[in-house]
């Protein structure tokens, strides 16, 4: 199992993990979550106190990876599978993403 730790504007929000690579599940932090003043990360994952379960990546957390020669470059210098998206994910995460999110390895 792989975990992320998952910030909008540099406040813990929630985490991310992989159970397998057929199960993935996001769960808000309670302390994000009873902030009222706290938005939701996305429209597709609204604030609730369930965990959310897919058997893919959420296609919000897909759609902050690189596509194309960026994803295929970044891919061999990190030494990353090219289908490992949560690898991807976890490696690139933490660095000049587009929007409010970033992604922080749990060690």
């Amino acid at each position: 199992m792989r975990k992320v730790e998952v910030y909008r504007n540099d406040i813990f929000a929630g985490i991310l993990s992989e159970e397998n690579r057929k199960m993935y599940v996001f769960r808000y932090d309670d302390v994000y979550f009873n902030d009222n003043t706290k938005p939701a990360i996305s429209l597709t994952l609204p604030k609730i106190r369930n965990e959310y379960i897919a058997d893919c990546l959420f296609p919000f957390f897909y759609n902050i990876l690189s596509e194309g020669v960026n994803r295929k470059l970044q891919c061999t210098q990190l030494k990353i599978d090219e289908e490992d998206n949560f690898g991807l994910l976890m490696r690139t995460g933490q660095y000049d993403t587009v929007g409010a999110i970033t992604i922080k390895p749990v060690i």
